[in-house]
């Protein structure tokens, strides 16, 4: 039997991942990047090349201790506790795959991950997304742009990635209802309110061009060496600099970023009674733990309602 080493198995699970669990190529390059990583720094302990009865318990050990210890600049800075988890996880997948494959090598059961911290979720309130609004110039293609784009994002709570590869076959401004491919290329509906509706149509309507993409960049350099049909979509960081802009102007201090307001609409409807479950599926998390880093508002919801139903002693 022709033997097997990890450099090898590796290629072939980023494969595995790309084609049979469907991830996106962001996700593959990450995956090379979090395994790469494992290989590099357990390899210089071995005499020979990496086989997959090379991974035992000793070496996981000492791999979650360079990846600790880590620098990753010049300043001395170390991996945060949540990106380690990526990498653990990276190779955790890895090790699912060679048992499936039946390749002898550690359990992937023994790869624990680390304890994270909740990450703090900043949000708007339903009157600081409107004083955001409010700074908008209406009388312009590009300002009816911004309006459509932040109106979207609150109403629909989508991924700022997807609202950039939106086009405008996709979506329904009739029905008030179209269907996006999320994380793991799974679909889900986006369902939008009136006014956003309203916003969309009327930044269509100001456009003179044929082009598919939803949004366009309205710089006049833009893509002007580019002959695809996407060379004016706007893009994640260009939505960032809009967001920043009307942020700025509306004397707003918190740090907004575009899924800033995919978390306004999520608390803005746990806030007005939706359960969490259905929250989940708006947002299109796999997990209900990832759903609930919202949970925080809920408790504020309660505190409200203890303050107003709970009789005081005197």
């Amino acid at each position: 039997m022709k033997e097997v080493f990890v450099n090898d198995l590796i290629q072939e699970f980023l494969q595995h991942v790309e084609i049979e669990m469907g991830r996106s190529i962001n996700t593959v390059r990450n995956y090379e990047l979090y395994l790469n990583r494992f290989y590099e720094l357990c390899s210089e302990d071995l005499s020979h090349e990496m086989r997959p009865t090379d991974i035992t318990t000793e070496m996981l050990r000492k791999y979650r201790l360079r990846l600790n210890r880590l620098d990753v600049d010049e300043h001395g800075s170390h991996l945060t506790a949540q990106t380690q988890a990526y990498y653990l996880i990276a190779l955790r997948g890895f090790l699912k795959y060679l048992a499936k494959r039946g390749v002898d090598s550690l359990d992937p059961a023994l790869v624990e991950l680390p304890k994270t911290h909740r990450p703090q979720v900043t949000f708007l309130h339903f009157d600081e997304v409107q004083a955001l609004l409010d700074e908008i110039d209406l009388d312009t293609e590009t300002g009816l742009r911004d309006r459509a784009i932040i109106e979207l994002l609150f109403s629909g709570g989508l991924r700022v990635s997807e609202l950039c590869r939106l086009n405008r076959s996709d979506i329904n401004l009739e029905k008030k209802e179209f269907v996006v491919r999320g994380k793991g290329s799974k679909d889900r509906p986006i369902f939008i309110d009136d006014s956003a509706a309203s916003r969309v149509k009327d930044y269509l309507c100001a456009r003179h061009d044929s082009l598919p993409a939803l949004f366009l960049n309205n710089s006049k350099n833009a893509g002007i060496t580019s002959t695809s049909g996407d060379y004016r979509r706007l893009t994640p960081r260009s939505i960032q600099r809009i967001i920043e802009k009307y942020t700025r102007a509306a004397g707003i201090t918190k740090h907004v970023t575009p899924h800033t307001l995919r978390h306004s609409f999520a608390t803005d409807l746990l806030m007005n009674g939706a359960d969490l479950r259905s929250v989940q599926s708006l947002l299109g998390h796999s997990n209900i733990s990832t759903t609930q880093i919202y949970t925080h508002i809920t408790d504020t919801h309660l505190k409200d309602i203890h303050k107003k139903f709970h009789s005081e002693t005197s």
